[in-house]
């Protein structure tokens, strides 16, 4: 249910951002860890931060306006900004978000819809990182730490991990991680399947969405979202339409299967935590290929 503070707040703030703007509905898009996202007549999205960090918003405005020299897909344009409060307005880019289309249609063109995140990501590792480490922060955490993190993890949802894949779960927590020597590249940082858009008939990428974790960090994470919410023939295809000459793609690859591992629980966490059926749906399936008998 959408609180009603929380609408008046949304009008309050584009009334006074927008005045000649009228509001006629105001619709609660979702809510994630750091965030609420709202829809305005349809056509604008004004996301508000759950606890408003103002440098940190005012540093993500200016990310996505230099992210629409950098990406070759669109994304998010702010419209207006009010800092103090964490909220970020744009308008509303064409498409659905993958996530919430059927399981069985994203399956069946998943393979085309990673071989443009794959060319979407050798754009981005391009971009020299001394050139936004005013625009991002540096996200570092070694192998053995994300392992670590993830077993803990793992222990809040086993019982709802299906008992054939349990043992191959406990022998990956159990085991050393890959080599983590690589070139650290700007990248989305959070590119799971809730922050790309389809166009549900033609099923092409219509945007990318929610840049508040982009980073410098292993090129090879996002690659393990792909992998986690489409599956290893989806991230062949990734991989094949990626192009760089920094990084060693076999290693990345590798790295990719261990970051998609690890990063499975926190999904499926968070989707019994909020109640997000999507969330455990996709990560319970992901789980048959991530971590098979």
């Amino acid at each position: 249910m959408v609180s009603r503070d929380r609408v008046a707040d949304v009008r309050r703030v584009v009334g006074a951002q927008l005045p000649d703007y009228s509001v006629d509905s105001v619709l609660e898009l979702g809510e994630g860890v750091d965030n609420l996202a709202y829809e305005v007549n349809g056509e604008l999205i004004v996301r508000l931060s759950k606890e408003p960090d103002p440098a940190r918003l005012t540093r993500e405005a200016r990310l996505l306006a230099a992210l629409a020299g950098i990406s070759p897909l669109p994304v998010p344009e702010p419209i207006f900004t009010v800092a103090e409060q964490g909220c970020l307005a744009y308008v509303k880019l064409l498409g659905v978000p993958l996530v919430d289309l059927p399981a069985d249609q994203r399956s069946a063109h998943a393979v085309s819809i990673a071989a443009t995140l794959g060319e979407l990501l050798t754009a981005l590792h391009a971009v020299p990182v001394d050139g936004m480490t005013d625009l991002v922060d540096t996200d570092d955490q070694p192998l053995a730490e994300w392992r670590g993190e993830a077993a803990q993890t793992y222990l809040t949802v086993a019982g709802r991990v299906p008992a054939i894949h349990r043992p191959p779960v406990e022998a990956f927590l159990d085991a050393p991680p890959p080599d983590d020597g690589y070139a650290p590249a700007f990248s989305h940082n959070d590119l799971g399947i809730e922050h790309v858009l389809v166009d549900p008939v033609a099923w092409t990428v219509t945007g990318i969405i929610d840049w508040s974790d982009a980073a410098i960090v292993d090129p090879a994470y996002d690659f393990g979202l792909i992998y986690r919410d489409l599956g290893p023939a989806a991230t062949r295809a990734a991989l094949r339409s990626y192009h760089t000459e920094t990084n060693d793609v076999a290693a990345l690859g590798e790295r990719a299967v261990f970051y998609a591992r690890c990063s499975v629980f926190e999904d499926l966490a968070y989707g019994l935590d909020t109640g997000r059926d999507a969330y455990v749906e996709k990560s319970l399936a992901a789980i048959d290929w991530l971590f098979p008998s």
